[in-house]
């Protein structure tokens, strides 16, 4: 029966450990900031851990203490002084937790109101991000431009968001570069980032919202300046026309089944579609909202089985067979 009950237990912390690492396209910290919203936030997380860590050994010492310093021995009865109504040490008692705390409530009170003055300098970009089962839409509207689960971002520059939801709550989390703010139906929230350094930074849904959740991941690419602008002007071109046969099929097949939820336009008309826009998608760097790598054997698999994947999520059936599947995959990873 024990041994049963530890296999559970094993089974069970695999388990969570496996849900818990879902998602993560690459190394999700948030102890290593890379950008000031981050680096305001750790900095609140360190002291808040000293200030812990200090309560607790002087706690145990004085626990310590006590257990050797009054012990039962042989043959002895000790009954230490009773403190009961020390006014001295009842005020002791308060006061030094309340300077522990206003030692915490100070920098937390500036860092909020730091990080909730999101004023637009003129230099930053605004994005609309919205929450769906199971997929992130980034709509940036001074732009003209939609995609989906690869937020591009240039850096040096404040990342204005405005979170919203179309169906439940999600929350909208990137460790390395800002801590999480819940997306809700009917409300939008404001939160601000900014990525010092480019690279790829993986991003979270970090509010539970239904049986695929710890499948709802993205990523953040952050480019230099001259390199965001390149990557605008090819989400604004025109998608390209399919360069091989398989291609072209792909591109029928596409047409009949997928035009009606997805798009491969980058166009701001598109915004709020079903699924998420495919414009670029060959460029791409993962794929059903960053969980998997984006190559042709993954792609005709999720055409194939999309809720053995993920499951709960609004793909349908197609009801092709994988030779047709295999077209469609072809088209879209052309896509470029």
């Amino acid at each position: 029966m024990r041994r049963n009950r530890g296999v559970t237990l094993l089974l069970f912390m695999l388990t969570v450990a496996a849900f818990g690492l879902v998602g993560c396209t690459v190394e999700q910290s948030t102890l290593d900031p890379k950008g000031p919203v981050a680096e305001q936030q750790v900095s609140l997380i360190y002291l808040s851990f000293w200030i812990m860590m200090g309560v607790t050994i002087v706690v145990a010492v004085i626990l310590l203490y006590v257990l050797f310093r009054y012990r039962a021995r042989k043959g002895q009865e000790y009954i230490p002084e009773q403190v009961e109504g020390n006014k001295w040490l009842e005020i002791t008692w308060v006061v030094i937790p309340a300077i522990l705390l206003t030692i915490l409530l100070v920098p937390t009170i500036s860092v909020t109101y730091n990080l909730a003055d999101a004023s637009d300098d003129g230099d930053g970009v605004e994005i609309v991000v919205t929450g769906k089962q199971y997929w992130w839409e980034f709509y940036y509207p001074e732009l003209g431009i939609v995609t989906a689960n690869e937020l591009h971002i240039p850096t040096g520059k404040k990342i204005h968001l405005h979170l919203e939801a179309s169906d439940v709550i999600h929350s909208f989390w990137v460790p390395k570069l800002a801590g999480k703010t819940d997306t809700i139906p009917g409300r939008t929230n404001y939160m601000w980032l900014q990525a010092d350094e480019p690279g790829i930074y993986s991003g979270q849904c970090a509010e539970y919202c239904g049986s695929s959740h710890a499948l709802m991941a993205f990523q953040v690419v952050a480019h230099e300046p001259e390199e965001f602008d390149s990557w605008v002007a090819q989400m604004t071109e025109p998608p390209s026309e399919p360069q091989s046969q398989l291609a072209q099929e792909g591109q029928e097949i596409f047409t009949q089944s997928c035009a009606s939820c997805h798009a491969v336009e980058a166009s701001e008309d598109t915004v709020g579609m079903q699924g998420p826009n495919l414009a670029n998608y060959g460029n791409r760097n993962k794929m059903a909202a960053a969980i998997m790598e984006n190559n042709k054997e993954n792609l005709v698999d999720w055409i194939m089985n999309p809720q053995d994947i993920k499951p709960g999520n609004l793909m349908p059936d197609l009801d092709i067979d994988e030779q047709q599947a295999e077209a469609l995959a072809e088209y879209l990873l052309n896509l470029k």
